[in-house]
């Protein structure tokens, strides 16, 4: 099952279920790629492909809804692709992740492009905050790691 913003998910689901999280503005749609390695798989991704930027109420709707359903998903994904620093260093992916990666109940894959500006910052916090955690490098290892994960569940 594919369920993007904003649309919630139904009651039931039979697959383990798995959150995009990452960046998204100045981002390369590195989603639609996840979500075709994932599609064995509930897949949660807050990508819209017709986001209304001009619309200011839907902010408070994009933000309710991504965090109604990594709150409720049994995996988050984070990828950290590359990116213009001068244009995003992906702010509110790195702070999902420092929430997600307090909780150690809370099962995570993480990767980091080395071309991400940020990616030494995700390997050293992880390093303290979740020591047994690897970060990958490539999107495709990253999504390798949540493929197991889920098949396991």
């Amino acid at each position: 099952m594919y369920l993007e913003a904003p649309t919630y998910r139904p009651l039931l689901t039979t697959s383990p279920s798995v959150f995009l999280a990452g960046g998204i503005t100045n981002c390369p749609d590195w989603q639609l790629n996840a979500a075709n390695a994932l599609g064995d798989f509930t897949v949660f991704n807050p990508r819209r492909r017709h986001f209304p930027i001009d619309d200011p109420g839907q902010t408070p709707v994009q933000i309710a809804w991504e965090y109604h359903h990594m709150g409720i998903a049994d995996l988050t994904l984070f990828w950290f692709p590359p990116c213009d620093p001068s244009l995003t260093t992906q702010p509110i992916t790195m702070y999902e992740l420092g929430a997600a990666a307090a909780n150690p109940a809370r099962r995570i894959v993480v990767g980091a492009d080395p071309g991400y500006p940020r990616a030494a910052d995700v390997h050293t916090q992880l390093h303290y905050a979740r020591p047994d955690l690897t970060v990958h490098t490539t999107l495709h290892d990253t999504l390798t790691a949540a493929h197991h994960t889920l098949a396991r569940l």
